[in-house]
């Protein structure tokens, strides 16, 4: 069995604040679960800034993961758990954006076919 290595338990850590900084911004939650944008003295960014800071994060990862693969190809990276987990993450990232363009898509279909 090998060993955890604590800089990468750390970096795993902070990568997922990070994501979940940006899902409460997406939401239009605080840091402390407070809504609104008013509290913390900026205006807030409003759904459109959230959805392109969040597609940003989604293309961030796919890059890296991206990188991480060639690299590993190359033999520069002999840690093939780190290029799964980062290929599973670009992954799942991707599949979270297509289940939300689909839910806008039919909630824009379902107002668009309501009667006047």
């Amino acid at each position: 069995m090998t060993s955890i290595d604590s800089s990468r338990l750390l970096q795993m850590r902070t990568a997922i604040l990070e994501q979940n900084s940006a899902l409460q911004k997406a939401a239009g939650l605080g840091a402390g679960g407070v809504s609104g944008g008013a509290e913390t003295g900026k205006d807030p960014g409003g759904f459109g800034d959230a959805m392109k800071t969040a597609l940003s994060q989604v293309n961030e990862a796919q890059a890296s993961s991206t990188a991480m693969t060639e690299a590993y190809e190359r033999g520069e990276v002999t840690d093939i758990a780190a290029v799964m987990l980062s290929r599973q993450q670009a992954s799942i990232g991707f599949e979270a954006t297509m289940q939300v363009r689909n839910k806008l898509l039919s909630a824009y279909k379902d107002i668009m076919s309501m009667p006047v």
